[in-house]
């Protein structure tokens, strides 16, 4: 599982949050059998999604992010709930585009930068939240840093990164966010815009050390306080339960569309590769059953 630090400046002025998602990443790398760019686009989104779910209000939320770039590797879609814990999917997981001039992988050729990243927060009981803005690099993090700047009008900075060995496994993963709270004082602004720039790339400092030695880096010259410590992993929520709700919304004919030469209605989670298998008597019970419950619950 992975370890997710959010830490408060004593002056009340800067909050930092750092997460190492090594294991997160590597558990969606060996799902979905990403090829090496397509495991970085997916992990830094997987990062910024679990720390933006730690910051909800409940651990019932959700957030999910979905960047849609027009790049070859369609859309990449990541959901994480109050706890951190998130899954995620990219629609073509096997792309293969040359390195960048610098020999690092080419994320933004992967996702494209002709669209958009949009975040929907959905709250237990509550309308949902959706908020959208223009892509400015498909890199991720600068798209997740131009986010809370426009749509939610919170001066922040997101760094990301994924490593990935040349077996494809994934060496190190892992990322920060910074915000800055109201009447943060200019001098403060100033030492944060410094410490940022002279820090080398977030999976250099994962190699180096733990998610806390990043945040000492982050907040080098300041003291603060570690406010709450996360132990988030790659979890879905799929359940047999859950398909056969989503079957039963379906016409009869559109259900006996996707049984296969036995009859076998399967449906397969697009989120952990989980396949679920009903022959036809087994659906119609499980649907009555259903209905049953909710009519019970009325």
């Amino acid at each position: 599982m992975g370890k997710c630090i959010r830490c408060l400046t004593t002056d009340a002025t800067v909050m930092v949050m750092g997460l190492d998602s090594t294991d997160i990443v590597a558990k969606a790398e060996q799902i979905h059998k990403t090829s090496a760019v397509t495991t970085a686009a997916l992990g830094r989104t997987l990062t910024a999604a679990c720390m933006m779910g730690v910051m909800l209000k409940n651990t019932e939320d959700t957030v999910t992010l979905r960047i849609e770039g027009g790049g070859p590797a369609g859309r990449v879609t990541a959901v994480a709930d109050g706890r951190g814990n998130v899954r995620g999917m990219i629609d073509n997981p096997v792309v293969e585009i040359p390195l960048k001039s610098n020999g690092k992988l080419d994320v933004s050729g992967a996702l494209g930068v002709d669209g958009q990243l949009s975040v929907a927060r959905s709250s237990f009981g509550g309308e949902p939240y959706v908020g959208c803005v223009p892509l400015v690099s498909g890199e991720v993090a600068e798209d997740v840093t131009s986010y809370y700047a426009v749509s939610e009008q919170v001066p922040t900075a997101c760094a990301l990164g994924v490593l990935v060995n040349p077996d494809l496994t994934v060496n190190v993963a892992g990322g920060f966010l910074l915000q800055l709270l109201p009447f943060c004082p200019d001098d403060v602004v100033d030492k944060i815009e410094k410490n940022i720039q002279s820090l080398p790339q977030v999976t250099e400092m994962m190699q180096d050390g733990d998610v806390k030695a990043m945040i000492d880096r982050v907040l080098a010259g300041f003291e603060y306080d570690i406010v709450d410590t996360y132990e988030p992993e790659y979890r879905c929520t799929c359940s047999k339960e859950r398909v056969v709700a989503a079957l039963a919304t379906l016409p009869e004919e559109d259900r006996a569309d996707l049984a296969n030469d036995e009859g076998v209605v399967e449906v397969t989670c697009d989120f952990c590769g989980t396949t679920y298998g009903f022959s036809e008597a087994e659906l119609l019970a499980a649907i009555r059953e259903k209905a049953a419950e909710n009519e019970a619950e009325k």
